[in-house]
């Protein structure tokens, strides 16, 4: 019979153990599914022999907590959760976050501000020098120097700060198994040097073969410097041509071995396997449970890895650019089983990972040689090697909504629009619209000005106005009312008043209403947030325009919303800063009434293609994993060394 793993002394001692061979400390509720980094590498470590106690939630104010299960026996193992610690806690203006969706109740201030560093401090305090492993989002994202929004200055490698022995980044399963096996035969854990996908600190004196960055003290005094790293570190994310990295940070070293090759589609199966209970742990039940698994409980994860590679996006720096798929016949044996929970109401929520069309790799050469160190595959233009194939996901498709006991399969994570575009094929996008939208279709333009996307790193906007005719073409063909719900970000590097005024006058033309937009948010591991702290293009080396002053932010996120009466004095600011006041009055191609008037919005398009329901654009929580954010996205979704779930799929653009 499946069980939970021990969250107390007494649970340890019904199972017989003297002493758990890891602690595994998460700042997040113990959730016991596969959409949750600290349930997977659990897992793994249990099918491979170990003894693993949970401590989720540790209060920190004292090593209390942390001596729950006495000294373990190998080491312990640290993650803040599937979210940047600060992330969680703050929102992109900085203000406190009243909701934690990881935790009981949905309760916020259940773990600390950088918790990775709160949690490795009291563990050193309790066990000395134990074998201190950290991983997950906040571990994984700060692996080297970089800067911190909160604090608005350059941090060192969190490995430094946390104390910790290793760091896992990326997706952790084969990493966490390598060292828990060195471990186990008496390889001190500071000579634990070889593992593929780790972090670790040397002596500035020993001799190490790699790419030397620019040290922290650089990087921290120096912005072309900062951008420059940025970049190399980027380039060097790949499995197969990806080389050793070096950064020094006073008389140490950072050393981050090239990342872990990717699973097999054999291995990832196995994976999905293991005996999860898939639910929280019953401890949580008096609290109101933890609400982040209403949103994964009926949802299947198919895929890891994404190579859109958007600058936002934190993905590609955790998870990396070549795709990994499980078997047809793994999410179908998941599928079943999850049809058998009592409350399985027919609906199959989500198929999907950080980019739900996404099945392989890019192409055949990504697997032999590696994702292309210069080259996008889809960005600005699809590569002529893409292979833009929706057979197999289609085909997926198929199978699960032939299922018993299921009436309908949504697909709600990420959808690339110009992939579905590059696709020769229509058969996918007929059959999306016509078994697998649920009247509402998210998709992430972010933009249209050709100057935002392309610091986005995001296709044409002519790319979204082509998918958006053909959606609408399909649906009328198809006989169905169904609409595009877009998200679409304010102030992101490179984007000027005059071009939020272009997207303001492209949502007034089609008569979309974007109930909330989300500013752009710093955080760590994404080129654009390089780009925000140093003003410059890491690709480039081009100085960028970047909004900070709050006021003009203000003006950019009012223009997206400029039919709301209370944005109006703000819309008429920034309108007359850009010297657009034609843009003032009752014409049509106005977008607010002048001052002193109280009149409806200007000029016609409410009821415009994209209008009704697709007036609304729902604001991603970070907290939950909406949309494109559930499998894989931005962010942390893995624990130690886990895969970027939530804000990682939307990295430093939607939180």
């Amino acid at each position: 019979m499946n069980e939970f793993l021990p969250v107390c002394a007494s649970d340890m001692r019904q199972r017989g153990w003297g002493a758990p061979d890891f602690l595994y400390v998460t700042g997040d509720a113990y959730v016991d599914h596969p959409s949750f980094g600290h349930a997977i590498i659990s897992r793994v470590l249990e099918k491979a022999g170990y003894t693993v106690a949970m401590l989720p939630q540790p209060s920190w104010k004292s090593v209390e907590d942390f001596k729950r299960f006495g000294r373990p026996r190998l080491g312990v193992l640290v993650t803040s959760g599937n979210l940047d610690s600060m992330v969680a806690h703050y929102t992109a203006a900085k203000k406190p976050r009243s909701e934690d969706m990881y935790s009981p109740g949905g309760e916020a201030g259940h773990r600390p501000d950088r918790a990775v560093i709160v949690y490795c401090n009291r563990i050193r305090e309790a066990f000395g020098d134990i074998p201190l492993i950290i991983g997950g989002i906040e571990a994984s994202l700060r692996r080297f120097a970089h800067y911190d929004y909160w604090d608005n200055h350059v941090r060192r490698s969190i490995l430094l700060d946390s104390r910790a022995d290793l760091l896992i980044y990326g997706m952790g399963e084969k990493q966490i198994a390598a060292i828990a096996d060195a471990l186990e035969k008496g390889i001190p854990v500071r000579k634990i040097r070889f593992v593929a996908g780790t972090c670790y600190i040397a002596d500035k004196s020993e001799a190490i073969d790699g790419v030397l960055l620019e040290s922290f003290e650089q990087v921290k005094t120096d912005k072309r410097a900062y951008a420059n790293a940025c970049r190399v570190q980027y380039e060097e994310q790949d499995p197969i041509r990806g080389k050793r990295l070096i950064q020094p940070h006073h008389d140490k070293l950072l050393v981050q071995n090239p990342p872990m090759l990717p699973l097999t589609t054999k291995e990832l199966d196995a994976v999905y396997a293991l005996p999860y209970m898939r639910a929280y742990h019953p401890m949580y039940e008096a609290a109101g449970g933890i609400p982040a698994i209403s949103e994964v409980k009926f949802s299947l994860t198919s895929c890891r890895g994404c190579y859109g590679a958007c600058n936002f996006c934190a993905l590609t720096f955790h998870q990396g650019r070549i795709v990994q798929s499980r078997s047809h016949e793994s999410i179908l044996r998941e599928a079943e089983k999850i049809t058998w929970e009592p409350d399985f109401k027919g609906y199959i929520h989500d198929v999907g990972g950080p980019t739900a069309d996404f099945r392989a790799p890019a192409c055949d050469k990504q697997l032999k040689s590696g994702a292309c160190k210069n080259r996008q595959c889809l960005f600005p233009t699809p590569c002529k090697h893409l292979k833009a194939d929706h057979s197999d996901y289609l085909a997926l498709l198929r199978k699960l909504r032939a299922l018993d006991r299921v009436k309908k399969v949504f697909v709600r994570s990420g959808l690339r629009y110009d992939y579905i575009m590059a696709d020769k094929d229509d058969t996918f996008f007929y059959e999306l619209c016509e078994y697998h939208v649920s009247g509402q279709l998210k998709v992430a333009p972010e933009h249209v000005s050709a100057n935002v996307l392309r610091y986005m790193g995001k296709p044409a906007g002519d790319v979204y106005r082509r998918f958006a005719q053909k959606f609408a073409k399909i649906n009328k063909e198809i006989g169905k009312e169904q609409y595009l719900v877009p998200y679409l970000m304010s102030s992101h590097p490179g984007s000027t008043l005059s071009d939020a005024i272009e997207l303001a006058l492209f949502l007034k033309e089609n008569g979309l209403n974007p109930r909330q937009v989300q500013d752009f948010y710093p955080t760590p591991g994404t080129i654009s947030t390089a780009m925000f702290y140093t003003g410059i293009d890491p690709y480039t080396g081009k100085e960028v325009y970047v909004a900070r002053d709050p006021r003009e932010k203000a003006m950019q996120r009012a223009l997206l919303q400029f039919r709301d009466r209370k944005n109006h004095a703000l819309v008429r600011e920034a309108l007359r800063k850009a010297g657009r006041t034609d843009l003032i009055g009752y014409g049509a191609h106005c977008l607010v009434p002048p001052e002193g008037e109280r009149g409806g919005y200007p000029g016609p398009g409410r009821n415009r293609p994209g209008g009704r329901e697709g007036n609304r654009t729902k604001k991603t929580n970070p907290n939950k994993n909406n949309g494109g954010n559930k499998h894989g996205s931005n962010y942390g979704r893995k624990g130690i060394g886990g895969k970027g779930k939530t804000a990682a799929k939307r990295g430093g653009g939607r939180a």
